[in-house]
């Protein structure tokens, strides 16, 4: 074992999105010697959202500036947080002992959250992973600007693809709404703002086949899903872009050996957020749930560390 081997942590959280750093507050609380590592930003996800309105008691905020007050209230508890990649974790049935590897050595732990979110699930289409970031993106907040005056097409069916649409009317002239199904996935009055929004076309049963081009794309091919025929649209270079919104890819791979998952690889947890390995909990987008939000992801947070806390015999929120 590496350098951390000396000392065994209470609680390990694995991922700094509103999950793990509520459940950073919540393990602040509880006494526990935790930390939580993130690999890429804290906030995850959410960090990338420009406008949140459904946070209660924090309207017509963004994904950063909550994100920031998270990490600063777990910091300012006291909280260890710090910017580290996790790429596998084991657990001993012995000790029950688990421990997390990094760069920097292995880390060892009574018990862990995983809190890392889920990750955009790709399209399918051939040249997707060639011009992905170079006229294929996956964050409209990121990328959307870039696409000012341009035409953009947006691939998905339900309410993220359907906003992250309305968000692209205030960079695109236009904005196609690439809908394999017949109908929308999205909610009532979301679909209603698309329907009213000039700058928003919708094709159904259409699928992308193919992006070709240089450096940037320039020929799309479509496949008209109810009859087979394909189409094929050629436009300038860097005049258009492809946005994609299928979906997400939990980050359940980290513990795949020790716990249940559902067919779209979603970690099974009970309602405390514990699995079926002893120890283990998981709280966010990367479970099973049927809603995921900021606030539900918070929730989970705190379930999680209270659920660790009862674990380890220690103090818990009442």
């Amino acid at each position: 074992m590496g350098s951390n081997n000396q000392q065994v942590k209470d609680l390990v959280i694995v991922g700094g999105g509103p999950a793990g750093l509520t459940a950073a507050i919540y393990a602040q609380r509880s006494l526990l010697d935790a930390v939580t590592l993130e690999q890429e930003a804290f906030g995850g996800q959410t960090i990338l959202t420009s406008e949140i309105d459904n946070y209660p008691g924090l309207p017509h905020t963004d994904g950063y500036t909550l994100s920031e007050a998270m990490r600063s209230q777990a910091v300012d508890l006291g909280a260890e947080v710090r910017m580290e990649q996790v790429t596998g974790i084991s657990h001993s049935g012995e000790d029950g002992i688990f421990s997390l590897r990094t760069p920097d050595g292995e880390i060892a732990a009574k018990s862990v959250i995983l809190a890392g979110g889920a990750t955009p699930r790709r399209a399918g289409f051939d040249g997707e992973e060639k011009f992905a970031s170079h006229g294929v993106s996956y964050c409209a907040t990121c990328d959307g600007m870039f696409y000012r005056g341009k035409r953009v097409y947006v691939v998905g069916g339900g309410n993220s693809a359907a906003e992250e649409a309305l968000f692209l009317t205030r960079f695109a002239n236009e904005v196609i709404l690439i809908v394999r199904k017949d109908h929308l996935r999205a909610q009532a009055a979301v679909a209603q703002e698309l329907e009213e929004n000039e700058k928003v076309t919708v094709r159904y049963l259409t699928s992308i086949v193919s992006l070709e081009g240089g450096e940037l794309p320039t020929t799309i091919t479509f496949r008209n899903n109810e009859t087979g025929e394909t189409t094929v649209e050629t436009y300038e270079e860097g005049s258009f872009g492809v946005f994609v919104f299928v979906g997400r890819v939990p980050a359940s791979q980290l513990v795949s050996g020790l716990v249940e998952l559902d067919p779209s690889g979603y970690i099974l947890t009970d309602e405390r957020m514990a699995t079926r390995t002893p120890g283990l909990f998981a709280a966010g987008d990367v479970r099973k749930t049927p809603l995921r939000q900021i606030v539900t992801a918070a929730a989970d947070g705190a379930v999680a560390a209270n659920s660790a806390a009862a674990y380890l015999g220690r103090p818990v929120e009442g």
